[in-house]
């Protein structure tokens, strides 16, 4: 699904394309969606649509410094800026 906003062109997708792509469980795509880790760009009915450029680069991140030890919480704070 393509979206223009402004200038740019957005890949959006959705939690079961993320599922399938990078082997996450929905309920770990909801817990890092609540938990701040991951933004949702829209939502329609029950589908809720993210940013693809942006779910490839955080959860690459997420990964990375998960392999080094770091908690979640720390990850949040560090891919926030906090």
């Amino acid at each position: 699904m393509e979206k223009t906003s402004g200038d740019e062109a957005r890949k959006l997708i959705s939690a079961k394309d993320i599922i399938a792509r990078y082997h996450l469980t929905y309920q770990t795509i909801n817990y890092y969606t609540d938990f701040g880790l991951l933004s949702m760009v829209c939502k329609k009915g029950n589908v809720r649509y993210y940013d693809g450029a942006e779910v490839r680069q955080r959860l690459n991140k997420i990964t990375k410094l998960s392999r080094e030890g770091y908690s979640l919480r720390l990850i949040r704070r560090k891919l926030l800026g906090i």
